[in-house]
């Protein structure tokens, strides 16, 4: 069966609030999703809350999804992406302000990084405050620019820019901190 046809009767099950549809598209996207809601939340409780809030979003929304302008993965994406951050700043404001006009990479050894799991990774990343996590996953998971950013989570290019710098400050240290311990 072509993943078009089924993408497509999924869509038309959930616009008619047929269970089995949306059972189906919830089966079907379970995985990719859970896995972008833990990349955004401190435990699996709030990774899950996230993913529910998001589905009932998508099943009531599914009138408006459009195949022409997006794959059904990316629309789900995106509203997942967007309860995400929904949920972080309910939970939490952006309290620095702290703006960099000009960003200075931090290195982060990436023979140490390409030596590390995927798990051992998402750790360190989940070691980060909250507003710099989430910029960083927005810039360098989703591939999100700072304007996009800062649009988002309300505030400004600058304050972006520097929580992706703090991001990579802290994940250098976290990592010396890692090579002096093995």
């Amino acid at each position: 069966m072509p993943a078009d046809w089924v993408d497509k009767s999924i869509v038309e099950g959930c616009i008619n609030n047929d269970r089995r549809a949306q059972e189906l598209l919830y089966k079907q996207f379970y995985g990719p999703m859970i896995a972008l809601c833990i990349r955004y939340t401190r435990n699996e409780e709030d990774a899950l809350e996230v993913l529910h809030n998001g589905f009932l979003k998508v099943y009531k929304h599914m009138g408006t999804y459009d195949s022409a302008k997006a794959s059904l993965y990316t629309w789900i994406k995106t509203i997942i992406v967007n309860s995400a951050i929904d949920f972080i700043r309910s939970s939490q404001k952006f309290k620095n302000n702290t703006e960099l006009k000009e960003m200075h990479e931090s290195g982060i050894d990436n023979e140490a990084v390409q030596r590390m799991s995927a798990t051992e990774l998402l750790q360190l990343i989940k070691k980060l405050p909250q507003a710099t996590q989430t910029v960083f996953n927005l810039y360098v998971v989703e591939g999100y620019n700072h304007r996009e950013i800062a649009a988002m989570l309300g505030i400004s290019d600058g304050t972006s820019k520097w929580h992706l710098s703090e991001a990579r400050r802290q994940l250098q240290q976290l990592l010396l901190t890692m090579h002096v311990m093995r």
